[in-house]
């Protein structure tokens, strides 16, 4: 999978760090670093062509300022946005990884909590709570 993606050697400095993960993720490539969701890589038309960064809201100014090529995605306005075709793509790209590989805070948000799998049998509901709602009857 990420192998065969085009944006792929621009993770390269990440994949040599033991705690690098890739997958799946609507149809782009998410890259996890230490558990955290730190890059996802988007070839599917715009706003998903590019590198989407993830990161809190409250940090977004400090990394525009410091890379102003990036913008916040237009759909995922809590994550930042690097299209393919700016200007300078690979060497900001670039400049990212290597915050991301340095573990700067700005970078990366932690993914929500995977669901447990379920055991055969296993009850969804607590007991006693009944699947009719409104009036008994």
């Amino acid at each position: 999978m990420l192998s065969r993606h085009r944006l792929a050697p621009i993770t390269e400095p990440l994949t040599r760090d033991g705690t690098f993960l890739a997958r799946a993720m609507f149809g782009c490539v998410a890259c996890y670093l230490s558990g955290r969701l730190v890059l996802v890589l988007a070839d599917r038309g715009e706003p998903w062509q590019g590198l989407l960064i993830p990161s809190e809201r409250s940090v977004h100014a400090s990394i525009l300022a410091d890379h102003p090529s990036l913008r916040v995605h237009p759909v995922l306005g809590k994550w930042l946005y690097l299209a393919d075709d700016t200007r300078r793509f690979t060497a900001t790209a670039a400049a990212i990884v290597d915050r991301i590989q340095a573990r700067d805070e700005r970078f990366g948000v932690e993914p929500p909590l995977a669901r447990l799998p379920r055991r055969p049998g296993a009850r969804t509901r607590p007991r006693g709570s009944s699947r009719r709602t409104g009036a008994a009857g």
